[in-house]
This record gives C-alpha cells, structure tokens and sequence, in this order.
C-alpha cells in the first residue's frame, strides 16, 4: 500500500499492525467508531533514530512538515487539584499552554507534564505520543488546523512508526475538544 502522504517503504492500515503498537493505542483503534473507518488510518514503519520532529523532517522530507502533529501532554492545576490533558497541534507550532489551555481546562497554572508522567500515565513512548489511546478521563484538545488538514501524520505510541490520520478524525477521538488557536506560530 502507498502512504496518502510522505514517502515510506512500509505502509499499512493501522488496524493490520495492531502488534506494533504500544497496549493503549491498539485498545483504541480495536474500540474506533465515528464516520471515519479505522481502517482508513495508516501506519507507517520509521526509524526511531530520527522520531523527534525537526530530525525526522530532515530524514523523510521537510514537506511533511504542514502534514504534521505533535500531541503533548499538560497538567493544569488548581490548587492540590492535577489535570493532565492532551494537546495536539501542527508541527510548526507551540501549544498555548498558558493561554487556551489554561483557560479550557479552568486551572490556575498550567504547563507540559513531566516526561515520566506523560510515559507513566499514557503507556507510550516519549517521543511517540498519540491521541489514540489515551486515558478515557483526559480531555484531548485539538487545535481545529489539524482538523482542516487532509490527512495528518502523528505518533504512533512508539518511537518507531507513525500513524497517518484523516484530520477530521481527531475531532472524533474520546473527549476531543476542537479549539482555535490551541496552536500558536513558533517565534524565531
């Protein structure tokens, strides 16, 4: 199978590959409903060398980059209470974690959540967090750019592989919030 998007030598539908993925990713694509099929996900074997964004651009193409997602994980407090949340946002923006995230997730203070309790939390990998998957209790906010984009490339729950996404799909994902302006241009 050809990948919609970027070039890769090994590309199949995600719901075939359920074996390379990390426990919670595969729970959620075996649980995937809404308009669109799961089978219309792609996964597509990568290196892990090169997971990181701006390394993984320079390997595969640096036009990948508008057809990109990174999902971060924050935490939002208020007082002793912790909320952690998921985020995701075009690759060639930052998370407005002090301003829409803040304020969506009604904390008082709000910042990335520390790399061993986005691991611990999600059971994927650093590097290769996903929003399929994650806790059923967390909010997922997605920035409404990466829900207007054709098709979408974003972790897979492992360092090694991505997974390709309608955009559309992420608004269909448990506990998606569609926001505008999530993402904000990074400043040089």
């Amino acid at each position: 199978m050809r990948a919609p998007i970027g070039d890769f030598d090994n590309a199949r539908p995600a719901p075939d590959c359920l074996d390379e993925l990390t426990g919670p990713v595969a729970a959620g694509l075996r649980a995937w409903q809404g308009p669109v099929p799961a089978d219309r996900l792609v996964y597509v074997d990568t290196d892990p060398a090169v997971a990181d964004t701006a390394v993984f651009l320079e390997h595969y193409g640096p036009a990948l980059l508008d057809e990109s997602a990174n999902c971060v994980v924050v935490a939002g407090r208020r007082g002793e209470t912790t909320t952690l949340a998921a985020c995701v946002v075009k690759s060639a923006t930052r998370v407005d974690v002090n301003g829409v995230v803040r304020k969506h997730l009604g904390a008082r203070k709000a910042s990335f959540a520390p790399m061993d309790t986005a691991t611990g939390e999600t059971g994927m990998e650093y590097g290769g967090i996903t929003p399929i998957g994650l806790p059923a209790d967390w909010a997922l906010l997605v920035d409404a750019a990466v829900v207007d984009t054709e098709w979408v490339l974003v972790g897979s729950g492992r360092r090694r592989g991505k997974l390709i996404v309608p955009g559309k799909a992420f608004a269909q994902l448990p506990g998606a919030v569609v926001l505008e302006g999530l993402g904000v241009p990074v400043v040089a």
